[in-house]
């Protein structure tokens, strides 16, 4: 008998929304896995798991450097609570081996504050992390819920309330 997925715990992750001199905000295209759903819904802000006793604000600033090489920003604001979607059924099945439910994110904005020649999602990392955008734009925070998946929208929507101050 499988287990439900109600009685898998969440994977603890962040959130990076990386806003530019004009107000808008980095976001990539997903190369691809289980939750790559339609090529509409393909983008996403970049995010990633918090490693064991990592505190997620040192575990934002890894993240963004290893899918995006991004290191010139300056912490603009968190959402001070966790946010958390479900994955659907048969994505939960396929993503991280079927170890969790979902994700509980902690989501923090940044100022960019270098050159886009910083950005770098085919080799992110300095080359050393296997990359997870195949392209990448800067967009209106306000059109970032339409873009991604339709199962962390609601979590989307969260992020463009608590962020909308930093948009352009």
């Amino acid at each position: 008998m499988s287990r439900s997925t109600e009685d898998l715990p969440y994977r603890p992750c962040v959130g990076i929304c990386v806003f530019n001199a004009t107000g808008r905000v980095f976001m990539g295209q997903r190369a691809g896995g289980p939750e790559h759903v339609d090529m509409t819904h393909s983008w996403q802000l970049p995010q990633g798991g918090i490693d064991k006793g990592e505190e997620p604000l040192d575990a934002a600033y890894r993240e963004l450097y290893e899918e995006t090489s991004i290191r010139s920003v300056r912490l603009l604001g968190e959402v001070p609570d966790w946010l958390t979607y479900d994955l659907p059924g048969r994505i939960a099945g396929e993503a991280w081996r079927g170890k969790y439910r979902g994700q509980t994110q902690r989501w923090f904005a940044f100022a960019f504050t270098g050159s886009e020649n910083e950005i770098n999602i085919l080799k992110p990392g300095g080359g050393k992390h296997k990359p997870e955008f195949v392209d990448w734009r800067w967009e209106q925070l306000d059109r970032t819920p339409e873009l991604v998946v339709p199962f962390k929208r609601p979590v989307y929507e969260d992020v463009v309330k608590a962020f909308r101050p930093f948009a352009g």
